[in-house]
Formats: structure tokens, C-alpha cells, sequence
């Protein structure tokens, strides 16, 4: 995953803001649904874009961004992003599993991507967006197994308020309520990125336990099966 440092994102609001605009919205939308958008920076950029967001832009009152239009603009590439990915995945389809690696696209990106899918069904498309990398193709994963758009329509849209306007403004609250919070900026970015992801992990570890504790039963039945000196030797 790239790092925006607080800086570069800054300079780059200075070079011009509605350049800035365009680019961090050019990246949450490539970032949650295009092949080629998975090393891009996701929750570290909306941090970063929601703390400007609360600060002014020197000598001025201007603020970096606007939040409202950060937060709209955001919130619809996060939403824009996975429907592209969607309909991509549906049409290419199993062919993806066969293309050769790339420098921008990995297959095991997408088989990780696939098998949380199956295993989580539409719950997957929410989780997803705290996952670095399967937020990516998730969508195009759903697209390939045909999913019901409406249903996956439902779950992008809440994933787009939950994960692109809630970090963002996350970050508009802290740079607005802690002083000189920018000197704390980057352990703040990772704070908030393991937050975030902390969640999913959770739920896979919980998931893992329930298959481990379903699958004992048939692992005693089958060791009481088995005969005892085979037992024995193998110990």
C-alpha cells in the first residue's frame, strides 16, 4: 500500500485545489473497484483529506477541502468504484483466474479476494472495505458469481457511508478538536488503520473457531473408528 504523507497531499491542495479534488477522488474510486487500484492508499488518504479538511489553508481562512464536498464526492467514488468492478467482473468473469501476472494485477489478489467471498457471501462487500487489497476486488469477485445487483447495490451504498465519510470525517473531528494534531498525524493514520481493520479480523478469527469447534465431532467420530494400533503407532 502507497503512504500519502500529510505534506504531499497538502502541496498538492496548494498547487490547486480542485486538482486535489479530482485526484483524491480519482483514487478512492480506482481503489475500490479497478484492477489496477489495489496498491493505492485508501483509509490513510481519507484521514488525511478529512484532518486538512479542519485545517486552513496558510494566511487565509480557506479551508484545505470543504468536508461537505469532500464527503459527497467520496462517498460516490466509493460507491461508483465497486459497480464499475462489478460489471467488469461479470463480464470477463473466469477468464480473470487465467490471466498471467502483471505488475498491476496478481492472481492471488483476486483468489484471496474470491474465497472471503464465498465464505462470507454479501457481508463480504461491507468487511471488505476495512481490508486493504480484497476492498478491491471484492466487487469483482461479486460480479463473476452474479450476485443480485439489487442486493449488491444495498451493500456498496452502506459501505460507502460507513467506510469512505465515516474515516473522513474522522479525521475532520480530530484535526478539529485536538491542537497541533498534525505533529501526531502519521501514528494517528496507523491507529485508526489497525481500528479499522480490527473488526474483520475479528469476525475471521471467530469464524475460524466455529468451523475448527464443527469440525471436532467428526474428528472424534472418525478416531473412534480408527484401530487402535494404527493409533498408537502413529504416535
Amino acid at each position: 500500500m502507497l503512504h500519502v504523507p500529510l505534506f504531499d497531499l497538502r502541496a498538492l491542495v496548494e498547487a490547486g485545489q480542485v486538482l486535489a479534488y479530482v485526484v483524491v477522488t480519482l483514487i478512492i474510486f480506482a481503489e475500490c473497484g479497478l484492477l489496477i487500484g489495489f496498491f493505492l492508499p485508501g483509509d490513510s488518504l481519507l484521514f488525511t483529506a478529512g484532518f486538512l479538511a479542519s485545517q486552513h489553508i496558510p494566511n487565509t481562512d480557506t479551508p484545505f477541502f470543504n468536508i461537505w464536498l469532500l464527503s459527497a464526492l467520496c462517498g460516490i467514488a466509493a460507491a461508483v468504484g465497486p459497480a464499475v468492478g462489478y460489471w467488469f467482473g461479470k463480464a470477463v468473469g473466469p477468464r480473470l483466474f487465467t490471466r498471467e501476472d502483471s505488475r498491476f494485477f496478481k492472481r492471488r489478489h483476486l483468489q484471496t479476494a474470491h474465497e472471503f467471498y464465498e465464505r462470507h457471501g454479501g457481508k463480504a462487500l461491507l468487511l471488505a472495505r476495512f481490508m486493504p487489497i480484497v476492498r478491491t476486488f471484492a466487487p469483482i469477485v461479486a460480479g463473476m458469481a452474479a450476485m443480485d445487483y439489487a442486493r449488491f447495490l444495498i451493500y456498496t451504498l452502506i459501505g460507502a457511508v460507513i467506510w469512505a465519510v465515516g474515516v473522513l470525517w474522522a479525521g475532520y473531528f480530530l484535526g478539529s478538536t485536538i491542537p497541533d494534531v498534525d505533529k501526531y498525524l502519521l501514528p494517528i493514520v496507523a491507529v485508526i488503520v489497525i481500528v479499522s481493520i480490527l473488526p474483520s479480523v475479528i469476525h475471521l478469527w471467530r469464524e475460524r473457531q466455529k468451523g475448527d469447534s464443527d469440525a471436532l465431532p467428526e474428528y472424534r467420530a472418525n478416531a473412534d473408528q480408527a484401530d487402535p494400533q494404527v493409533v498408537l503407532r502413529d504416535r
